[in-house]
């Protein structure tokens, strides 16, 4: 049975926790993939894959018991691309089934609730995801944690990480999952 995603759900937790980190979650000194996970999750996005670490995008509810003394989370109780960039961008490239999404060419073809990713080095390493949650003239503006940031233009070209060789990578979140 398909599951659909309400990109203002999405969107409206983005604009609710783009400063602050939601209790029912762990946060994450380098955060921002963390936080686009939660927010394709209140949008509706199905996980998939758990307990495997290393393939499918979840999270559970164990990480809540497994805190230790030092502040460290338990690392099993989430799989890579819910919280590492570079994980992401491979997991959203590859999924068919649960959380997908297509690849765009240009941000003017995003709408709220998609999702770019940072490559800021343009080594191939995904450093950073956001979420976008305006469209203005056909340009995205978004939200992200690490450096949180609301409302911001998408190109990141009034950023510290921003280089000349930055690369984007744009994604269309199906409306539909399976």
């Amino acid at each position: 049975m398909p599951t659909y995603y309400n990109r203002e759900a999405a969107v409206q937790y983005a604009r609710t926790w783009w400063n602050g980190k939601n209790p029912n979650y762990p946060a994450f000194l380098v955060d921002c993939t963390n936080f686009i996970s939660q927010c394709l999750r209140a949008g509706g996005a199905p996980m998939t894959g758990a307990p495997n670490r290393a393939s499918g995008w979840w999270i559970t509810d164990a990480w809540k018991s497994g805190r230790g003394t030092a502040g460290h989370y338990s690392r099993e109780s989430w799989s890579y691309s819910w919280s590492v960039a570079h994980s992401f961008r491979w997991y959203l490239e590859n999924a068919k089934k649960g959380l997908t999404a297509e690849r765009a060419e240009a941000p003017s073809e995003l709408q709220i609730g998609d999702v770019i990713c940072y490559d800021f080095q343009g080594n191939g390493v995904v450093d950073h995801t956001t979420i976008v949650t305006s469209m203005v003239d056909g340009v995205p503006y978004i939200h992200a944690h690490t450096a949180d940031s609301a409302d911001r233009h998408y190109d990141y070209s009034n950023s510290h990480a921003w280089t000349p060789n930055i690369r984007y990578y744009f994604y269309k979140i199906d409306d539909v999952f399976y």
